[in-house]
């Protein structure tokens, strides 16, 4: 599609989701054992046809760029292919990005260099599968000026998003950005249609309306807030409805955002259903990401003969279970876990090593950590919250590199 330019929002702190994003961008957070969060997003580029992507960094962006250069740099520049990184150019008066729309305001310039007809704006932070290529052709069936892919959820979640209302045609008449009382669908008073932040302009539609948002002292340049609700009272905006039964990916409705540690927790937990709701073994949908080269993994006998177990668990290359017990748990790479130990419902990250006798339940372990013998985390709640953060539904999380 190289009428198309594909914008992704990656700059985001994600402090709902400390300690994780302590040291690295929300989109570069692990996932899945061998992901990175970024990953899903760039994926559905790939298998949408869509070559021509810039990925707007900001806050520590040196993990996240890192594995974009590891991992994503399998495009063809000679073609007119690029996954190009975009930190902050400091181009508006010496100003970091101050919102969602400023992000691409402050590269206007990039926006103005290409040719493309339509734009694509992408958060770089959500898990899901999506192929965009069935919904630019609404956008474009449709004559629209700006799109936006809309879900409906409980309407007890909604006034975490922005909340649409649209017409027997799909044009949007509504837009409000996180209403304390969210309005419902008219067809079910028990769900709201919501956007996933993900939007198609017209270029000149999208350069139109950052100009005249600049020049507005009172905004708080940020789509939801401001740029959608002034366009749906001047153009042609339409709403595409992400769980339908069209594309590559049709009738796949999983969409999460993981900004909280329980929302990710949860999310990874998803993936160890019977039937999980975001099947990763989708032959013609795989999930691109960088995997350092390691062994297969493997279990091994201890000393005292216990045999390394893992059950109902997704387990990365390297991993070495010395007479282990893991049990519904997402295992990254190059883990070591010796005998004995036990490791229930947690999620550990790469290159964490588990002592002999451990016990950890709903935990997650972040890089580089390396748990003494016997030590106990996750059992008791109290003595946890002392070193770490416990999360509201009581998900204990390690810091990367923490020092026991």
């Amino acid at each position: 599609m190289q009428d198309t330019l594909t914008i992704i929002l990656a700059g985001g702190m994600g402090s709902r989701l400390s300690p994780l994003t302590d040291h690295r961008a929300k989109p570069a957070v692990p996932f899945g054992g061998k992901y990175r969060i970024i990953d899903f997003t760039l994926t559905n580029c790939l298998h949408s046809g869509l070559r021509q992507i810039l990925v707007l960094t900001q806050y520590k962006s040196h993990s996240l760029q890192k594995h974009l250069r590891d991992g994503w740099s399998i495009f063809n520049p000679e073609l007119g292919e690029f996954v190009t990184v975009v930190p902050p150019q400091m181009r508006g008066g010496g100003k970091w990005y101050e919102g969602t729309a400023d992000a691409i305001y402050h590269n206007l310039w990039l926006l103005e260099r290409s040719d493309a007809k339509h734009v694509i704006v992408l958060s770089g932070d959500h898990i899901y599968r999506m192929d965009y290529a069935e919904m630019l052709k609404d956008h474009i069936a449709n004559e629209a000026k700006l799109t936006i892919a809309c879900m409906d959820v409980p309407r007890d979640e909604a006034s975490a998003f922005g909340v649409l209302s649209c017409d027997s045609n799909h044009q949007v008449d509504s837009f409000i950005e996180k209403p304390i009382d969210p309005p419902s669908m008219p067809t079910n008073d028990s769900r709201s249609l919501v956007s996933m932040g993900i939007y198609i302009f017209e270029r000149e539609t999208l350069q139109e309306a950052l100009l005249e948002d600049a020049q507005n002292e009172a905004s708080s340049h940020d789509f939801g807030k401001d740029i959608i609700p002034t366009l749906i009272d001047k153009q042609c905006v339409y709403g595409y409805n992400f769980c339908q039964d069209r594309g590559r990916v049709a009738k796949d409705c999983y969409w999460r955002d993981v900004g909280t540690i329980d929302s990710f927790y949860q999310a990874n937990m998803d993936l160890l259903e019977p039937i999980p709701p975001m099947n990763l073994y989708q032959s013609n949908w795989g999930i691109r990401t960088y995997e350092p080269q390691f062994p297969p993994a493997r279990t091994v006998s201890s000393a005292t003969g216990n045999e390394g177990i893992f059950i109902n668990s997704m387990i990365a290359n390297g991993v070495v279970n010395s007479g282990g017990s893991v049990q519904h748990s997402v295992i990254s790479s190059n883990v070591k876990i010796h005998d004995s130990a036990t490791i229930v419902d947690s999620i550990l990250f790469d290159d964490v090593e588990v002592g002999e006798g451990c016990k950890l339940v709903n935990c997650i372990i972040d890089k580089h950590v390396k748990i003494p013998p016997n030590t106990e985390i996750g059992l008791n709640q109290a003595e946890d919250a002392k070193r770490f953060h416990v999360s509201e539904s009581g998900v204990v999380v390690v810091p990367e590199s923490y020092q026991f």
